[in-house]
């Protein structure tokens, strides 16, 4: 793609522990089907913290990091306009392309992932890729990826009104799939070995049960289990302990990636007739209930950023927010 003279700030992960502000060049134009978006604001994930870690399994480095992303169209009919991008970069050719599931397409690039991130002063994306993000802030818009997959997740579940759920991993998407569980009309139980994630879900979030994976959960008005339990948890194990938790007829959805091998009692899971469920991603329809949510007040996400960091500070504080990241919902990046 055509690089201007202007130089931007990108921030890079040279390799594991180091990271770096380097100065490239700015793109001046996009290919066609393509736009330009100028950041506003990016939102670090999970993602970005095991590339810092050096514990992510598909990346090579350097790598400019960062998919959570909300910016402005740079030209054209629609310049200035804020936009949400979708970093998942599709061929709309695959079999799951042409099933209108871009989200799991077989050939995916994911920005900051297989191919360079949002972290820079502008990007080039496809247009399809780009959602208005009318009558949101752009910190607003930059939180928008990681609700999408919580969202996504939950309308993969068809759970409702009434549903006993369990959302095991109380991070970020944790929280994502446990509030649109509850807009969802389920009644939500959280899980997970950290007290002070826990507790911010209580405090931040309004979330009144919660559970430590050593709590005795399967008594009294839970002894039946979980119409539904999601695993946010990135664990093996911990996905491992949740089926026992289900419900007979529930739905296990496996919203973290782990690279081990999972197993579980076959009798035990026809016994209940059990579904396990696959969520990757978002697709558009997502990122547009996650919008909706957030412009009708839905979504309390004044309580999601928990800190704003400009991208100049980010080398010197990136491994101080790795370290303490459980004392964290969000950590959004501005210019």
């Amino acid at each position: 793609m055509p690089l201007g003279n202007e130089l931007g700030p990108n921030l890079v992960v040279v390799e594991p522990g180091k990271v770096e502000i380097e100065m490239r060049p700015v793109l001046t134009h996009a290919p066609s089907g393509w736009v330009l978006v100028d950041i506003e604001a990016v939102g670090i994930c999970g993602t970005d913290y095991h590339i810092f870690e050096g514990k992510h399994p598909f990346l090579a480095y350097p790598r400019v990091i960062g998919h959570e992303l909300s910016g402005r169209i740079a030209e054209g009919p629609r310049q200035g306009e804020l936009v949400v991008v979708n970093p998942y970069i599709s061929c709309g050719t695959c079999r799951a392309c042409s099933r209108g599931k871009p989200n799991c397409c077989a050939r995916i690039e994911v920005l900051g992932v297989h191919r360079d991130g949002g972290m820079c002063k502008r990007i080039a994306v496809p247009e399809t890729n780009i959602y208005s993000a009318e009558g949101l802030t752009p910190i607003e818009a930059a939180m928008v990826e990681f609700l999408a997959i919580g969202a996504h997740a939950v309308a993969r579940s068809e759970i409702g009104p009434g549903d006993l759920v369990l959302v095991t991993g109380a991070g970020p998407i944790g929280i994502g799939a446990a509030l649109f569980a509850r807009l969802a009309g389920a009644e939500v139980h959280l899980m997970d070995l950290s007290e002070d994630r826990l507790r911010l879900a209580k405090e931040k979030f309004g979330f009144k049960v919660t559970h430590t994976p050593e709590d005795n959960i399967l008594t009294g008005r839970l002894s039946e289990g979980f119409d539904a339990v999601f695993d946010a948890t990135g664990n093996a194990k911990a996905i491992m302990s949740g089926f026992p938790l289900l419900a007979h007829g529930g739905t296990t959805v496996l919203i973290s990636v782990v690279k081990d091998d999972i197993t579980f009692s076959d009798a035990e899971f026809h016994k209940r007739e059990a579904r396990i469920i696959g969520s990757r991603n978002a697709l558009k329809a997502d990122f547009e209930r996650v919008m909706a949510a957030m412009r009708s007040g839905d979504i309390p996400t004044k309580e999601i950023a928990s800190e704003i960091v400009a991208l100049r500070d980010l080398p010197a504080r990136f491994a101080d927010l790795t370290e303490h990241r459980d004392h964290l919902v969000k950590v959004l990046v501005t210019p």
